[in-house]
């Protein structure tokens, strides 16, 4: 499997994400700084939050191989700047977190902010209720 890192705003379902794929139970922690696991690299939403961290989301994408921006779609302000996918020279998915709580607006809004963000393959899961994930997990064990 390749290591991925997660990006994405505070409470968005990075430190969630890393816990379904190292099969470890799922338990909230709030991610103060930048978290390594065996295929993950866990990031602090406020680097995605405040721009002047932006420099410390692209050199620790250098231990990656594969960029996961996450989108909240409950979140009603959106993170992901345009174009954002161009900063990485690597593959960049777009992970929409929580659908089993967000209603098809709020999921078409997610898709929109990633794909202006300039992230064409996208994943729709939810971590607690286990949508998607074999699908996202499949894909990072084929890249």
């Amino acid at each position: 499997m390749k290591k991925i890192i997660f990006m994405g705003k505070s409470q968005s379902g990075k430190t969630t994400l890393c816990q379904k794929l190292h099969h470890m139970a799922v338990r909230y922690k709030k991610t103060q700084m930048v978290e390594q696991y065996a295929n993950a690299i866990d990031t602090p939403g406020e680097y995605l939050e405040n721009r002047h961290y932006y420099s410390a989301l692209i050199v620790t994408s250098a231990d990656a191989k594969i960029i996961g921006v996450i989108a909240d779609p409950t979140e009603p302000e959106n993170y992901i700047p345009p174009a954002f996918a161009m900063t990485f020279g690597k593959p960049v998915i777009g992970i929409i977190t929580k659908i089993g709580i967000a209603n098809p607006q709020q999921i078409q809004r997610a898709e929109a902010c990633l794909q202006n963000g300039g992230i064409r393959k996208i994943f729709k899961v939810d971590s607690i209720d286990e949508i998607g994930l074999e699908a996202l997990f499949s894909y990072l064990e084929e890249v």
